[in-house]
């Protein structure tokens, strides 16, 4: 069993100067205040840490400067993802990922591949490598959906892709996958509002965003889902509910730059074609903040 992906993961953020360089001090001050907080494991390069719009040499930069600042006190996964699979293969293969416990690997997107076309994607990334791989689902980024029958076939076929970071909106395809999957096969949520929901229906927690600044209390939800106590999970679900939406009001991840900004850990730049988030909602969270 992979246990040390179970409870909370996050997909960090990549914080940036008013220059819009990469502010490496402040990556680093995050890196130390999630693992500080109690997160399990920590994502480099996700979908949040606005990796299309870093260049080679700052991506090999910021991945240096977690692992460093990691230094081995929790697991590590690295995002390697795409729509070209050959290209996923080659990023893989020339990778040095003897840091990283395993990958994330997103479903193509734009292409919009059918379910036999998703499932050869990832037949040919899991039989390159062996490297334990989480399937990353999210289809309102993606354009496309990874069905739980694909999902399922994935998980039976390939022992080394261990789990699936579940973001559909889709509840009941998140069960289908519990219902069926291998006993050893994990289900994370991808989406913070489920992570109690996914968890106490069988999950393993979640890869969050929330979680990387709450992050006493966003962990401490997820071990009690995990531990099946219901009440003291559903209690942390309910204080941390408004701020949670508040921070998607204007797109991932300008919402959680702001939060982080209001505590001090980091600035609220965003790169082209994403921008910081308003006065408007800066102040909304800033109000948030202050009722927790």
């Amino acid at each position: 069993m992979n246990k040390q992906f179970y409870g909370t993961g996050v997909a960090l953020v990549t914080p940036f100067n008013e220059d819009k360089s990469v502010d490496y001090a402040s990556l680093e001050k995050l890196v130390h205040h999630v693992i500080q907080n109690g997160v399990e494991y920590i994502v480099a390069l996700g979908t949040t840490a606005e990796t299309t719009t870093l260049t080679s040499d700052e991506k090999k930069q910021v991945v240096a400067t977690i692992v460093n600042t990691t230094n081995k006190r929790i697991p590590l996964v690295l995002g390697i993802g795409g729509n070209n699979t050959t290209e996923v293969i080659s990023q893989i293969q020339e990778t040095d990922t003897s840091d990283f416990d395993a990958i994330l690997s997103v479903c193509p997107y734009y292409n919009r591949p059918n379910q036999e076309g998703i499932y050869q994607h990832f037949k040919a990334i899991a039989t390159s490598t062996d490297k334990k791989i989480i399937a990353y689902n999210v289809p309102s980024r993606t354009g496309a959906n990874i069905d739980s029958a694909t999902m399922i076939r994935i998980a039976k076929d390939f022992p080394n892709i261990i789990a699936v970071k579940e973001a559909s909106p889709n509840f009941l395809q998140s069960t289908e996958i519990l219902k069926e999957k291998p006993s050893d096969f994990i289900v994370v949520s991808g989406d913070d509002e489920f992570s109690v929901p996914m968890t106490l229906a069988g999950g393993k927690g979640v890869i969050s965003v929330i979680g990387q600044s709450l992050t006493q209390d966003f962990t401490n939800m997820v071990r009690f889902a995990l531990q099946n106590d219901v009440q003291k999970a559903y209690e942390l679900h309910y204080k941390l509910m408004d701020i949670t939406r508040l921070i998607y009001v204007e797109g991932n991840p300008a919402g959680i730059k702001a939060l982080l900004s209001l505590q001090g850990i980091m600035q609220p730049h965003t790169r082209l074609p994403l921008v910081a988030a308003s006065e408007q909602l800066t102040q909304r969270l800033k109000e948030a903040l202050a009722k927790l």
